[in-house]
């Protein structure tokens, strides 16, 4: 039998570990990461290797039952431990080879936001120096990076100062920077202006900084274009400019295409970066998927398939994106097919594949003639799939509110929403869905 899968195995650039081949079957191919002392973000991206970013760590872990929708803060790092430590084994497992920190809205303000209980209860910096150890336990566990994370403030959307927005991501820094993390990001903002003011207070460290917005081609909450954000972000030190999140996988390289244009039209260097969602967005509008109505509970029909990660990270790869990775929806599957993928460049595939036939050649030990008949990569990569809902819509409507900065509704409160919000935010929402 001839397949993708068995030309990966006897590939010459990758590494190959017979110890882990699986006896009954030589068409898996098998992992075996560089060994040695661990090179840095910069070493590696100037060596022109690919660095494969993690998953979504707030929907996977929602999911399981460890986050609560709605506010998406990590405080699990604290209360359950040992589902963060898992995902992040997952996710080394499938390739990733950056173990970003469970800090996404870790900020202090964040943690006390409309009756958060944990700034109170457990503390910024306890859940933000848990998912530094955490990270850094399992990054020894393979050839991987810790990376630690800020976002978006409440803070800033309230309109507060600078220096009031910096002092809220130097709480984090402190802590980053005494877990010695080895570099740092700034990631999930819809406004360029705020993600600079991040990116000056995480060069402080004097670590490498990666930075990405969650826009899409239209550019920021205040109209900004990609091209220009990129060149604002390398400004203020990023030495790693992006996206993530919001947009789905081709939206966010055509959307760093942008920003690549924009750095070169304007003679400014940077590496890039992608962490997209694993849904499908076409319908979407400038803010993205928060503005389906599906968000957040009904999204799972747009769940990307294991193969169009394979294109995603073809098409990035081609760009000249060399940080590869994902954001909400990323599951390990999706990681681990930007790590098959990418495996001829990289010279090795990731321990995940160790059970997974490349391009279905699995299937051939499969009991359904027809089911083994699909073993073959020109099946899997032109397969359209069905939904399997005859009644559903392809696309939606998008609620496009034009909610940003400075609006009454965005305003931080510690208390919790009251019921008059709530019917207030009812009766608007039945107006503009009209």
């Amino acid at each position: 039998m001839s397949c993708f899968c068995h030309s990966f195995t006897h590939h010459p650039d990758i590494k190959q570990n017979s110890q882990l081949v699986p006896s009954h079957c030589p068409y898996y191919p098998t992992a075996m990461a560089p060994t040695g002392a661990k090179k840095g973000l910069l070493e590696r991206l100037d060596a022109g290797e690919v660095v494969i970013g993690d998953g979504g760590f707030v929907f996977a872990l929602e999911k399981r039952g460890y986050v609560k929708a709605g506010p998406w803060t990590p405080e699990a790092a604290v209360e359950h431990p040992e589902a963060v430590r898992q995902l992040h084994r997952e996710f080394l497992r499938a390739g990733a080879n950056v173990m970003q920190t469970f800090t996404f809205y870790a900020s202090d303000d964040k943690l006390e936001n409309r009756g958060n209980y944990v700034a109170a209860k457990i503390t910024g910096q306890k859940v933000n120096e848990a998912a530094c150890d955490i990270a850094r336990e399992v990054a020894n566990e393979g050839d991987a990076l810790v990376a630690g994370g800020v976002s978006q403030t409440p803070s800033y959307l309230s309109c507060k100062s600078e220096s009031d927005v910096k002092a809220i991501f130097r709480k984090q820094l402190d802590v980053f920077f005494r877990k010695n993390v080895d570099f740092l990001i700034a990631e999930y903002f819809e406004h360029v202006e705020e993600a600079v003011w991040a990116v000056e207070v995480l060069k402080e460290s004097g670590k490498p900084v990666a930075a990405t917005l969650c826009i899409g081609p239209e550019g920021d909450m205040n109209g900004v274009s990609p091209g220009e954000c990129a060149v604002r972000l390398a400004k203020a030190g990023a030495s790693v400019v992006g996206v993530n999140c919001h947009f789905d996988p081709m939206t966010c390289v055509a959307t760093v295409k942008l920003m690549k244009e924009g750095l070169a039209a304007a003679n400014v260097k940077a590496y890039l970066m992608t962490q997209p969602l694993a849904y499908h967005t076409p319908d979407c509008g400038k803010q993205g998927f928060i503005d389906l109505p599906e968000f957040p509970f009904a999204l799972e029909p747009r769940i990307v398939t294991r193969w169009d990660i394979h294109k995603y990270a073809r098409a990035a790869y081609n760009l000249g994106v060399r940080y590869i990775g994902g954001c909400c929806g990323f599951e390990p599957y999706h990681t681990r097919a930007i790590a098959e993928e990418l495996a001829p460049e990289r010279g090795f595939l990731p321990e995940g594949s160790e059970k997974h036939g490349s391009w279905g050649s699995g299937l051939d030990m499969h009991t359904k003639p027809w089911v083994r008949a699909r073993a073959r990569r020109d099946y899997w990569e032109t397969l359209p799939p069905a939904s399997g809902r005859p009644y559903c819509p392809s696309m939606t409507r998008p609620d496009a509110w034009g909610v940003t900065k400075g609006d009454k509704d965005l305003m931080q409160q510690k208390d919790a929403t009251t019921e008059a919000q709530l019917k207030d935010l009812f009766e608007k929402h039945s107006l503009k869905s009209k």
